[in-house]
């Protein structure tokens, strides 16, 4: 067994392999199409799949069992390496990406398959000990999965990105591979264009690895109408700010959050309604907003005590320090009246004791399961729970002429917590038609003039912001949105689809 040292430390290095090559086309399928749920589940079983076929074709391998598995590593970290450049490039031209999502999961998946009983039938046909040969392969194959499941979300992807993981995962592979013809090169036949391809591949893992960035900006160019100027992983997504003359956008996971020439709509309406139909605004809390534009408004009236709650505390620096972002949000995030606190909003609704005059819910989309939370009957009670007797909330609530169905989901979801409910919505246009709820534990009946200064709100179109077309109404009947059953995401990737 002893001799065989070297060849079973490799599983633990294409196990974390496999397990990343995995996550990436999960993460960059979702990133791409949306409906988190849907990727990730036809990758696992898709590729779970690939892998029961790769173990059974391996029982064809009977001789020269170096030279497949040598073949096999190389094949993996090639198209492993270049999973996400590939799935990238065909999302940006051609019609058919999940073919090319298929066919990678299936080429991948099965040549991972064949690995682990090929592995077995080296060490055994030498050792005759099965036992001791499943247990110590099996060993190290699951804890090279536990070490790639763990350090892809937390250190890879967030320091490195999409590129720079694959083509690293791509070069532990080929180096597994040279590994495996420097110690048993005498039992390798092939050995002279087996030690050729692991260079070459391995440089061209390395490079692609070294101008990542450079690959990364090329590829977003083309995702993005306007040219990219910032992309940045934090650990809870991916942020990309694009610029064209004035028009500063800042994207998140590929969805647009604000446009700087007609982001202040938005941002009114999401503040000023709710301020201007409050009894009293001396504590405001607001969840997400990590941008500083709601906080911006706020800032407007005085004395009033502002909490900001987000996750992503990168996303706040960024829109802090950035000199275009924190022109466009006024320095609002370095206020003294402000209090920031990074924390899942979940989670500090449900510790906080402190109740707030007003609330402003200003999170991305719910297209994945970790927002839908926060868009759920249960954070809305939370939210509730929080809110002082005369305390009004308003949740951007995406639009309700394109996703017509989500809209009413969240404004059904409110009233099923005990809310007085009334939706209103306004031309945004780099968004479109964008809708709001406003909620309140009373009544609120009119909605006054906003006493501060605004570029778009007038007495005059604030009545209108409240009234509805027969097209923006819910095409069917609406389910409440819960954790134990996630309708809003169905709702919303329907929505996704019919409009792409």
């Amino acid at each position: 067994m002893k001799q065989y040292r070297l060849l079973m430390l490799t599983t633990l290095m294409i196990s974390g392999c496999s397990i990343c090559y995995e996550l990436i086309i999960s993460a960059v399928s979702s990133y791409l199409l949306g409906d988190t749920v849907l990727q990730y589940s036809i990758t696992i079983g898709l590729y779970m799949s690939a892998m029961g076929l790769g173990s059974y074709l391996s029982k064809y391998m009977k001789q020269h069992l170096f030279d497949w598995f040598v073949f096999i590593e190389l094949s993996v970290g090639a198209v492993g390496g270049t999973s996400a450049l590939v799935l990238f490039y065909a999302n940006l031209y051609m019609e058919t990406y999940q073919i090319v999502m298929y066919l990678e999961i299936i080429i991948i998946g099965t040549l991972v398959g064949a690995e682990i009983p090929l592995l077995t039938r080296i060490i055994e046909n030498d050792n005759e000990n099965l036992r001791v040969t499943l247990s110590s392969i099996f060993s190290f194959d699951y804890i090279g999965g536990l070490v790639g499941s763990i350090a892809f979300p937390l250190i890879l992807l967030p320091q490195l990105g999409y590129f720079a993981t694959a083509f690293l995962m791509g070069c532990f592979n080929v180096a597994a591979a040279g590994l495996i013809i420097f110690k048993y090169s005498g039992r390798v036949r092939r050995i002279g264009a087996y030690k050729m391809a692991s260079v070459l591949l391995f440089v061209l893992m390395a490079a692609g690895m070294l101008f990542a960035d450079t690959i990364s900006n090329r590829v977003e160019d083309g995702l993005y109408r306007d040219r990219v100027i910032l992309s940045e992983h934090t650990q809870y997504q991916h942020i990309v700010m694009t610029k064209h003359k004035d028009d500063l956008r800042l994207y998140i996971d590929g969805n647009v959050q604000f446009c700087s020439l007609d982001e202040y709509r938005y941002h009114e309406a999401l503040v000023h309604i709710p301020m201007a139909a409050a009894k009293k605004r001396d504590k405001v809390l607001v969840l997400g907003g990590g941008d500083g534009m709601a906080v911006r408004e706020l800032l407007k009236y005085e004395d009033t005590e502002i909490t900001l709650v987000d996750l992503d505390a990168q996303m706040v620096e960024l829109c802090s320090e950035n000199a275009q972002i924190s022109k466009l949000n006024e320095d609002s995030l370095k206020s003294s009246r402000l209090t920031v606190v990074y924390e899942d909003a979940y989670k500090y609704l449900g510790e906080t004791e402190e109740k707030f005059d007003v609330i402003i819910v200003d999170l991305p989309d719910p297209n994945n399961e970790s927002l839908n939370k926060l868009y759920t009957n249960i954070f809305y009670r939370l939210c509730y729970g929080a809110l002082t007797e005369d305390g009004v909330m308003t949740v951007q609530s995406t639009s309700p002429y394109y996703a017509p169905d989500a809209f009413w989901c969240i404004h059904d979801t409110l009233e099923s917590e005990g809310f007085y409910v009334r939706p209103y919505h306004l031309q945004v246009p780099s968004f479109g038609d964008w809708g709001f709820n406003l909620a309140s534990k009373q009544p609120v009946e009119t909605i006054g003039v906003p006493d501060v200064p605004t570029k778009y709100l007038t007495e005059e179109n604030i009545d209108a912001l409240f009234v509805f077309g027969k097209d923006e109404q819910a095409k069917r009947d609406i389910e409440i949105n819960a954790l134990s059953k996630p309708v809003l995401i169905q709702y919303y990737s329907e929505a996704v689809r019919n409009w792409e």
